[in-house]
């Protein structure tokens, strides 16, 4: 069983007895995967927002609120396969963790039967690619939501590495290589940064000022830009 099932897993058992509490020895042992391997997928599924606390005590455990769970969602099993295909896309690229604990989150409220139908369909799927591209800053998925001016330290091409203050406007994947869009306040125009080669990441706290950015703005000399979602 790979990750994303025993999460999703595990939110099902809990479901299955709850409010009552379940050990994490007794997850860990029905998963046949360590204790330690049990508690950090509980707080996996904690941080994407499921709602499963810690009961104190030697009957205590861990539990699921089924007040607060969500109705089975409402998708054909066409839809589940493309959005299970979709997220799987991003597994290697610097939202990779987030679209693995969206995936939990959508396979956990979804009807059982369809779930297993898509786990099916999605088992004979496969992505051909080459070896996967450097790891991105940790900071690189956040830069748009932190809404500052960030400080870069950032290596280019030949190594040499330089620290920029940027306000970051959008990204733009190509290839499997992801490259935040910023105004680079060095250079006094828009630059893409790799997200392999930004070394750190630090929000300054300071808001900039609005701007707009548009396709022609970056003059992109191969390709055209596509918008991953239509408004």
């Amino acid at each position: 069983m790979n990750r994303t099932d025993r999460l999703y897993a595990i939110v099902e058992a809990l479901r299955a007895v709850a409010p009552r509490p379940v050990s994490a020895r007794r997850l860990a042992e029905r998963f046949e995967v360590s204790m330690r391997t049990i508690e950090r997928d509980l707080s996996s599924l904690q941080q994407s927002g499921v709602p499963i606390w810690a009961e104190p005590g030697r009957t205590g455990g861990y539990c699921i609120d089924p007040a607060h769970t969500l109705p089975p969602l409402g998708l054909t099993v066409e839809e589940a396969l493309a959005v299970t295909i979709g997220l799987g896309m991003l597994a290697s690229t610097p939202f990779g963790t987030e679209a693995a604990a969206a995936l939990a989150k959508v396979l956990a409220v979804m009807d059982a039967s369809r779930v297993e139908e898509t786990r099916a369909l999605a088992a004979r799927v496969h992505l051909l690619q080459g070896a996967p591209p450097a790891p991105a800053h940790a900071g690189f998925s956040d830069a748009l939501r932190a809404g500052t001016v960030l400080r870069l330290r950032y290596r280019d091409r030949a190594g040499v590495e330089t620290e920029r203050e940027v306000e970051p406007q959008g990204y733009v994947g190509r290839d499997g290589t992801w490259y935040l869009i910023a105004w680079c306040r060095s250079r006094d125009a828009i630059r893409a940064f790799r997200g392999d080669r930004i070394v750190a990441v630090e929000p300054t706290g300071e808001r900039p000022p609005r701007r707009r950015l548009t396709a022609a703005d970056l003059d992109i000399p191969f390709g055209d830009l596509r918008p991953v979602l239509e408004v």
